[in-house]
């Protein structure tokens, strides 16, 4: 079989088995499922069930611990230090900023900034948790150095995504999700699965030349060899790829020098796994401003006006952010998840592993 399509309860199901599996318990194993899942939902499949086995790995190297509670280092009524202990990324960062809201509802905003924490999925997962009280959410995290300074052919940071959520009425939210590098690991890594050249825009090799070899490349990342991925904008100063590498480093500082966490080329990935990262989780009150429902009814009208912008020749549609994974989710929810051959071995890999039953497979 060369891919599949599953229904999203049954891979969640199935996910929160493997990490059961593993040693997590309750919440934190049902968490991290639903988390995974969600980034296959939104179309954002190198952060799905793709990276279940680097969970497996990180777990079984210890990197990654089950059941271990994040530890208050600092508190404020308006801010919060978590040392993350090795935790699960996904669970913990969904009590985080589940508290980053509760503190705002009482305070009009609330931030936290979380150090020695793991992957966390997709950021805008955070930043939509606080959509529904009337808010903006915040998420951003920073990674192993995969990133490459303007001017410079060692990566020096992450891809270091953040994620701004905004409600809107009638419309689908404003979802910002984007790394601060041209693409992800993650899409290197599908890449490399599905054999295919990189697009020459996207990384230097170790001599700051441009590559295409997406299996060098990630071998170079993982040892810090050299090379890497170019920020926003690529390489030099002509299309402002200085623009992106200041983005990623404003996220290394949010995340990690705020925590006390590690930044830079101090956060490595073990062969198989994530390393340790940091976090940064915030949430606004629309209220601060002004009428909660005056600025939804702005937005959607905002919204409504890129949504029905005319396209330029040869293209269908013109998007804003969140919307292409907005009705990418919908069409998920009738037809099921899916999943590429690659990702789907994967889990069967997992799954006889572990003696765990797979879900099937919808016709």
């Amino acid at each position: 079989m060369d891919g599949c399509r599953l229904e999203r309860r049954e891979l969640e199901a199935f996910c929160t088995r493997v990490f059961e599996a593993m040693g997590a318990v309750g919440a934190e194993a049902s968490d991290a499922a639903e988390i995974l899942v969600a980034a296959d939902a939104a179309g954002i499949e190198s952060h799905g069930v793709a990276r279940l086995r680097r969970y497996v790995n990180g777990i079984k190297a210890g990197i990654m611990v089950p059941n271990v509670e994040g530890t208050v280092v600092h508190s404020t009524p308006l801010s919060l230090v978590i040392d993350g202990n090795g935790a699960m990324g996904l669970h913990l960062s969904k009590k985080t900023m589940a508290d980053v809201i509760q503190r705002a509802e009482s305070h009009g905003a609330a931030f936290a900034s979380v150090r020695d924490s793991n992957h966390f999925g997709i950021a805008g997962y955070y930043a939509k948790m606080a959509l529904p009280k009337d808010m903006i959410g915040i998420a951003m995290t920073n990674t192993a150095a995969l990133g490459v300074p303007t001017f410079a052919k060692d990566a020096y940071f992450g891809t270091n995504p953040l994620a701004v959520a905004v409600p809107a009425h009638r419309e689908a939210p404003f979802v910002l999700d984007m790394s601060t590098t041209v693409v992800t690991r993650g899409k290197i890594e599908t890449y490399l699965r599905e054999g295919r050249l990189l697009p020459e825009q996207w990384a230097v090799d170790k001599r700051g030349i441009p590559t295409q070899d997406s299996e060098k490349l990630l071998a170079d990342m993982l040892y810090q060899l050299g090379g890497g991925i170019l920020p926003l904008g690529g390489s030099g100063e002509l299309t402002s790829g200085y623009k992106g590498y200041g983005l990623a480093v404003m996220v290394d500082i949010f995340t990690a020098v705020l925590s006390g966490g590690l930044f830079g080329r101090d956060v490595v990935d073990a062969e198989g796994t994530s390393g340790r990262v940091a976090h940064f989780f915030g949430a606004v009150r629309l209220d601060l401003f002004r009428d909660p429902e005056a600025i939804k009814e702005d937005m959607g009208a905002m919204l409504e006006a890129l949504r029905t912008a005319e396209p330029a020749v040869g293209e269908s549609q013109v998007y804003y952010a969140g919307l292409k994974e907005h009705l990418h989710e919908q069409a998920c929810a009738e037809q099921g998840i899916p999943l590429s051959g690659p990702v789907w071995r994967s889990l069967q890999a997992i799954g006889e592993e572990l003696n765990l039953p797979l879900p099937q497979p919808k016709v």
